[in-house]
């Protein structure tokens, strides 16, 4: 199983965005050294993050680093073109020698829509549209292609091209069944985001990807599940949750009061940090012991990351410190069990 950090460069009251970028790096070079398997950056395009254009702080981070994967914890495909997403990460395998990686999604917030001129009604059909473009060009360096929302390509070579023969592309899902089937019937690696609610519960959808991934004759020894959740790693339990409650409540509190949902409770942080609920919060070898039980939950998966911005704007949480702290306990103390019973 591979274990890395998802990331949204997420803004720091009194931080300037600028020390908020460098400490980034310096965790994405920390994730490195301490031997996690990659480091993903999200995208998104209002205040409270700092990743709208993700691949340029991995092309930094590639040349920084020697081993560890680089890629988009979601590349949000709907309301960008594939063939510059395809450049972008195809440059950015070049410059880091073959550690670049997509997932492309639908991501959760949808800010993108009207920055970039797309109408929210075509929301599926521009992702499936915009997918099929950038699997094609992925796949062919010469093309012809038309579609609804793009000019058509006639006989159109895409460059560069990256290092590695087949640029990997994930396909990111949340809750939606049809997008589980359809990452199986294409034949793409599954990057399931579970950020609330019991992990068990997504095992069904995740029997629905594989069924389909078999059912289109796709090698099995290729298929891949992985996991995106919400967590934080601490010498003690204690610490832990000290240090990612607060950020996670202000951060959960704010979007719930964008949409309609009702604020986080002590208690039902609880249910969530319990032993099926989606947090992995804890001291390291509650933390390992969790990620099995999800793993055994899905029936095994092959990446597991965490996404721990929450901590950045806990008065408790230990800031960019308590980060790279966290980042040095998974890989000391967190991946050698995880990998051990794997």
């Amino acid at each position: 199983m591979e274990i890395g950090i998802d990331s949204f460069v997420a803004t720091c009251p009194g931080q300037d965005d600028a020390q908020a970028v460098a400490d980034l790096l310096d965790r994405i070079v920390a994730a490195d050294e301490a031997g996690l398997d990659l480091f993903a950056l999200g995208e998104h395009h209002r205040g409270d993050f700092l990743d709208s254009a993700a691949h340029m702080y991995l092309a930094a981070a590639a040349a920084r680093t020697k081993r560890i994967k680089l890629g988009s914890a979601v590349t949000v495909l709907s309301a960008a073109d594939p063939v510059r997403v395809f450049q972008n990460f195809a440059t950015l395998d070049l410059i880091s020698n073959g550690r670049a990686e997509i997932v492309a999604g639908r991501g959760s917030f949808v800010e993108s829509f009207p920055l970039f001129g797309y109408d929210l009604a075509d929301y599926r059909e521009l992702f499936k549209e915009k997918l099929e473009l950038l699997l094609k060009i992925r796949d062919e360096e010469t093309i012809t292609w038309r579609g609804r929302f793009r000019a058509p390509l006639v006989e159109q070579s895409i460059y560069p091209r990256p290092a590695q023969e087949k640029l990997p592309i994930w396909l990111g899902v949340g809750g939606t069944p049809a997008s589980f089937v359809r990452a199986g019937q294409l034949g793409l690696p599954l990057m399931v985001a579970v950020i609330g609610g019991q992990t068990y519960r997504f095992a069904p959808l995740v029997d629905a990807y594989r069924e389909a991934w078999l059912q289109a004759g796709h090698p099995e020894s290729e298929m891949r599940v992985g996991l995106h959740s919400l967590g934080y790693v601490a010498a003690t339990s204690e610490a832990a949750h000290e240090g990612f409650y607060p950020g996670y409540k202000q951060m959960f509190d704010k979007i719930g009061k964008e949409r309609g949902g009702a604020p986080v409770t002590p208690d039902g942080y609880r249910g969530q940090v319990g032993p099926t609920g989606a947090l992995v919060v804890g001291e390291p070898s509650e933390v390992a012991e969790k990620i099995l039980r999800h793993s055994k939950a899905l029936g095994g998966i092959d990446r597991f990351t965490f996404q721990m911005d929450m901590v950045m704007n806990s008065p408790t949480g230990g800031g960019h410190a308590g980060q790279l702290e966290a980042i040095r306990l998974i890989g000391e103390e967190v991946m050698p069990v995880v990998l051990a019973e794997v």
